[in-house]
């Protein structure tokens, strides 16, 4: 599950990779673009700035700006970036790998083995992502994973939910 404040600097480079090359926008056009609150969206831009996602420029026309170009933001960077290690267990991470303390020995985990293979497959499609994704085609993501916008994939008994 992806972070408030991963979804604002997300929605955030949204807003900022809707612009086109030479657009910046202050730090209220982008809370009201986002939808986030100022404050935080103060941190998370400073955040995404030191990162360097985002530039910023002071004067009349400044504001922020996307440094890299909209295909060349991973979403999986990005969520690492912010959130830190998204593996579901500490023997999964490549950047901050850590044995299991309850774990005897790695090659014979059941859990290791299940969460690695569903990690994996995870890790390959949202690294495939960019921002661009995200601002051409956002509703053929979902598509092409077999997921109506909106919808969460199916669960095991069948059902599906709406929302996240």
């Amino acid at each position: 599950m992806i972070t408030q404040k991963t979804k604002y600097a997300l929605k955030a480079l949204m807003a900022l990779g809707s612009l086109g090359k030479d657009g910046a926008l202050t730090i209220e056009q982008v809370a009201k673009r986002s939808g986030g609150p100022k404050r935080f969206l103060e941190h998370i831009l400073l955040d995404l700035r030191k990162a360097g996602y985002v530039g910023a420029k002071r004067g009349r026309a400044g504001g922020y700006f996307l440094i890299r170009e909209p295909e060349r933001i991973s979403l999986g960077e990005l969520l690492q970036q912010i959130d830190g290690p998204i593996a579901p267990l500490p023997c999964l991470s490549r950047r901050s790998y850590r044995k299991c303390d309850d774990c005897a020995d790695e090659e014979t985990c059941q859990l290791r083995h299940v969460f690695g293979s569903l990690f994996y497959n995870y890790l390959l499609l949202i690294e495939s992502l960019t921002l661009r994704d995200l601002l051409e085609r956002p509703e053929t993501i979902g598509e092409s994973l077999g997921v109506e916008a909106g919808e969460a994939p199916a669960r095991e008994n069948g059902a599906s939910r709406q929302g996240g």
